[in-house]
């Protein structure tokens, strides 16, 4: 199951540049991906499989790795109102979002404060 790494680069060209080659180099796909800058430094998630893979890859090109964060990755459909009907079937159920990105392949990617809750209300609704 992909894992979510929160990434912190340096606010200045050719950094997510040097994550990217990085990466690449190692054979690790980015799965999804979200940034800002917040004065100084960029904070990057990326979504990958082999969380080890990617640590090593980018600690070896001194980028710096924070934090390691299970998420759910749920298959969208591409049309509006979807992200607000996940939001809501979390709020409904108690469940704080601390971040959500799309990946790159019609998924929505959600940190929340507690993972088994969270899959427990997005879960689909079985028959009877």
């Amino acid at each position: 199951m992909p894992k979510d790494l929160t990434v912190v680069l340096e606010d200045r060209p050719g950094e997510l540049a040097k994550l990217g080659e990085a990466l690449g180099r190692a054979a690790v796909n980015i799965e999804g991906m979200c940034g800002m800058t917040v004065g100084s430094k960029g904070f990057i998630h990326i979504l990958v499989e082999d969380t080890t893979k990617a640590r090593r890859a980018l600690e070896a090109s001194h980028i710096e790795v924070g934090k390691e964060t299970e998420v759910l990755v749920l298959p969208v459909e591409d049309r509006p109102g979807v992200l607000g009907n996940i939001a809501r079937r979390l709020a409904n159920a108690g469940v704080s979002i601390q971040f959500a990105y799309l990946s790159t392949s019609k998924s929505v990617v959600v940190a929340v404060d507690n993972l088994a809750k969270a899959q427990a209300a997005v879960e689909p609704k079985k028959a009877e």
